[in-house]
C-alpha cells in the first residue's frame, strides 16, 4: 500500500530528529568517558586557564577586557540574529495558529517543522543571551588588580563563569545550526535527511577539538 504525502513528510521529519537524536547521545557517552575529546570540553579548560594567566599577569586588563569584548560581541550577534530569525518565524506562523484556534490546528509536517524551528532559534537566543551575561560579569573581575585580595578571592568565580559562558555560546550555535534543515523543511519537507546529514558533518568538525587544545596530542 503505497504511503500518502503527509506521511511521507512525517517519516522524512522523524527520521532527521532521530539522527540528531543519536549524534547527541554518541557525543555525550563519548565526552562523559573522555571529556577533553570534546570541543566545548577541550575550549572550556582553554578558556579557564586563560582566565587564570591573566590573573597572575600585572598590566594585563586591557588585554583581558578586549579579549572579552570580542566574545561578548559574537555572543550578542548569535543572540540578535536567533531573536529576527525567530520574529520572522512567528510572522509566518501567525496566520496558521490564528486560523487553527478558530476552526481547529490541523497538525501536519509542515506546522510541526515550523514550531520546531521557533523552538531552536528560541534555545539559541537564550543560550546566546546567557553568554553576553557571564561573559559581562566575568569582566568585572579581570579587571580587578591582579595580586589584591578581592581579585584572589574571585578568581575561581571568573574562571567559572568564562567556562559556563564558553559552553553557552556553543549551544547558542549549536541550536543555530539546528534551524539550518528545519528551515529547509519548510519549503520541501523530504529535504529534512540529506540537509540533516549536511549537519552532522559540520558538526563533527564543530565538536572537534584542534590537537594542540588542553587534553589532546599533538
Amino acid at each position: 500500500m503505497p504511503l500518502d504525502h503527509d506521511t511521507i513528510n512525517w517519516l522524512a521529519l522523524g527520521v532527521s530528529l532521530l539522527l540528531l537524536a543519536a549524534y547527541e547521545l554518541l557525543i555525550w557517552r563519548h565526552a562523559s568517558r573522555h571529556p577533553p575529546s570534546l570541543a566545548r570540553s577541550a575550549h572550556a579548560q582553554l578558556r579557564a586557564l586563560w582566565v587564570h594567566v591573566m590573573g597572575r599577569e600585572a598590566g594585563s586588563e586591557i588585554i583581558a577586557v578586549q579579549t572579552l569584548r570580542n566574545s561578548l560581541m559574537s555572543a550578542t550577534i548569535t543572540a540578535s540574529t536567533a531573536m529576527l530569525g525567530l520574529m520572522g518565524t512567528v510572522t509566518l506562523i501567525a496566520p496558521a495558529l490564528l486560523t487553527g484556534a478558530e476552526h481547529g490546528l490541523a497538525w501536519g509536517p509542515h506546522l510541526m517543522c515550523q514550531l520546531l524551528l521557533m523552538l531552536a532559534l528560541f534555545a539559541s537566543y537564550v543560550a546566546s543571551a546567557m553568554a553576553v551575561r557571564y561573559y559581562n560579569h566575568t569582566g568585572f573581575i579581570v579587571t580587578l588588580p591582579p595580586g589584591c585580595e578581592e581579585r584572589s578571592r574571585m578568581q575561581p568565580v571568573a574562571e567559572h563563569y568564562i567556562k559556563r559562558a564558553g559552553i553557552l555560546y556553543g549551544w547558542g550555535l549549536r541550536f543555530f545550526f539546528y534551524a539550518a534543515p528545519l528551515a529547509a523543511g519548510l519549503v520541501k519537507p523530504l529535504a529534512l535527511p540529506a540537509f540533516t546529514v549536511a549537519l552532522l558533518g559540520v558538526l563533527v568538525i564543530f565538536d572537534r577539538p584542534g590537537s594542540g587544545a588542553p587534553g589532546m596530542s599533538k
